[in-house]
């Protein structure tokens, strides 16, 4: 059994079963994070001339079309920050919703009153939810920590098919170096493979996946030469707390309680289900994160640690509201938190052939080289 240990810079330990310390400690994810911050965060002015750069392409590039980029949109802090900022900088976004059927009530009104006040037209996407709902079911089952994937997955199909549907280059996400470097790639990952998806769903689900939102090996290679995924917050000084008061005092937004906690279900995964079968606390990383780029103290983050993740009668609230939705019976539900834990590497997936030596050392490289050459 692996020592417990955590990083004497920030809050990450050893329920990330890969983390590696060096000799003063410090983990492999802050180490992620200084490189990441020196090679795709600029400040200041730096920051303000690559903005303008882009800005100045994305305008020229759809001078002819109605909208000259899209952006997705959730209702959280860091996608409606992206939306205020695209319209300040005089560009003229979609904004693509994807409605999984647990959007929280909160969600939903910071969407609509924010994009009604920056002037953005807004596009929804609704999912059959008798075909999600079993695919969520079927993750569930899987007993893997990322049951999070199917939306993932769906939000960047739809986002790259509307871009394709409307000729346009760039798709502008709120992604960024400094909030969310920290996430371990056991606690999560498959996002991209469909196959992991649709094997995982065969063996767990109930029936076909007709209409689910999603894009294969090529399609996703494809789109990574032919379409521009731009993290704008890398460029703006991005602060959590300042993004915070200008959505408040300028949009009418409000705050829902926690990172991503604008989905019900989302809160309920991240907040209940993650730390009790997996032990997995994705505040951990998160706090991480913000350590290093200074918005919080060590002490800070361990203070929040030692408070629960969210407050108990929520959670037994979600908790049935949750398993009744996705048509879990107490005992089946209590099965599914009990099952041995498995992870993406169990399931078949891209991932498996990617990882094969001649792929991984030979073919691997040159694609690369061929995606550089292209973009």
């Amino acid at each position: 059994m692996t020592e417990y240990r955590m990083c004497t810079r920030c809050v990450m330990d050893t329920s990330d079963p890969e983390i590696v310390f060096d000799e003063k400690g410090v983990c492999n994810h802050c180490h992620t994070y200084d490189r990441l911050v020196r090679d795709y965060v600029l400040d200041g002015e730096a920051g303000n001339q690559k903005l303008e750069q882009l800005a100045a392409k994305i305008r020229a590039d759809g001078k002819s079309k109605q909208y000259d980029c899209v952006i997705g949109v959730s209702g959280g802090v860091d996608s409606t920050y992206v939306a205020y900022l695209v319209k300040k900088l005089g560009l003229r976004p979609l904004a693509i919703h994807l409605d999984n059927g647990w959007d929280s009530e909160l969600a939903v009104k910071n969407i609509e009153e924010t994009l009604k006040r920056l002037g953005i037209d807004l596009y929804t996407e609704v999912l059959d939810w008798e075909e999600f709902r079993d695919l969520q079911a079927a993750f569930l089952k899987a007993s893997t920590p990322d049951s999070e994937i199917p939306t993932d997955h769906a939000i960047v199909a739809i986002l790259g098919n509307m871009a394709a549907k409307l000729g346009i280059k760039y798709i502008i996400i709120g992604n960024n170096v400094r909030t969310e470097t920290h996430l371990p790639r056991a606690w999560s990952q498959g996002h991209f493979d469909w196959k992991y998806i649709r094997e995982l769903h065969k063996r767990f689900g109930t029936r076909p996946l007709k209409t689910f939102p999603h894009f294969g090996f090529f399609t996703y290679y494809f789109r990574m030469m032919t379409q521009q995924r731009i993290e704008i917050l890398n460029y703006v000084g991005y602060n959590k707390k300042e993004a915070l008061r200008v959505l408040q005092d300028e949009l009418g937004w409000r705050y829902y309680g926690g990172k991503h906690y604008e989905s019900i279900y989302t809160r309920f995964y991240q907040g209940y289900i993650l730390p009790e079968k997996f032990g997995y606390d994705k505040r951990r990383c998160h706090l991480s994160s913000l350590i290093c780029s200074g918005e919080v103290t060590r002490e800070q983050a361990l203070e929040e640690l030692n408070i629960p993740t969210y407050s108990p009668s929520m959670q037994e609230e979600d908790r049935e509201y949750v398993t009744k939705k996705l048509g879990f019976s107490y005992e089946e539900f209590t099965a599914i938190m009990t099952a041995p834990k498995k992870s993406y590497w169990n399931y078949p997936s891209y991932g498996q052939f990617m990882n094969q030596p001649f792929v991984k050392n030979g073919l691997v490289p040159v694609v690369k080289k061929i995606m550089k050459a292209f973009k």
